[in-house]
């Protein structure tokens, strides 16, 4: 039940994001989409996260070390991160803890936005 609420929630955030509504400025919080590869199916994977950006780097964490957008990352650490409605390629780097910490790395050569 409680998975179906933000799946519904998720697919009305989720374009909003992605067009820059909400989004961090180079440095502080706000909102991005981060696209990952599915590890079973190889489909493109969207997801809205609450982040912390500085720069070229974005940060983003859960608690949860069930999500899938995080499994998929430890299989291809290559992701996409929406900012300002524009798609900035990137590598992430995870720190599992009780806090899992994701470390998106935005590639230099996709223009500063």
């Amino acid at each position: 039940m409680i998975e179906t609420f933000f799946r519904a929630l998720n697919r009305r955030v989720i374009p909003l994001v992605q067009s820059g509504l909400a989004n961090p400025l180079p440095l502080g919080v706000g909102l991005v989409v981060a696209e990952t590869t599915g590890r079973v199916s190889g489909k493109q994977r969207r997801v809205p996260l609450v982040s912390t950006r500085i720069c070229n780097t974005v940060t983003v964490s859960t608690f949860r070390h069930d999500s899938q957008w995080l499994r998929n990352l430890e299989t291809d650490p290559k992701v996409s991160v929406f900012i300002n409605g524009n798609q900035r390629r990137g590598t992430a780097e995870i720190d599992r803890g009780i806090l899992n910490v994701v470390r998106i790395t935005l590639d230099p050569r996709d223009p500063l936005r």
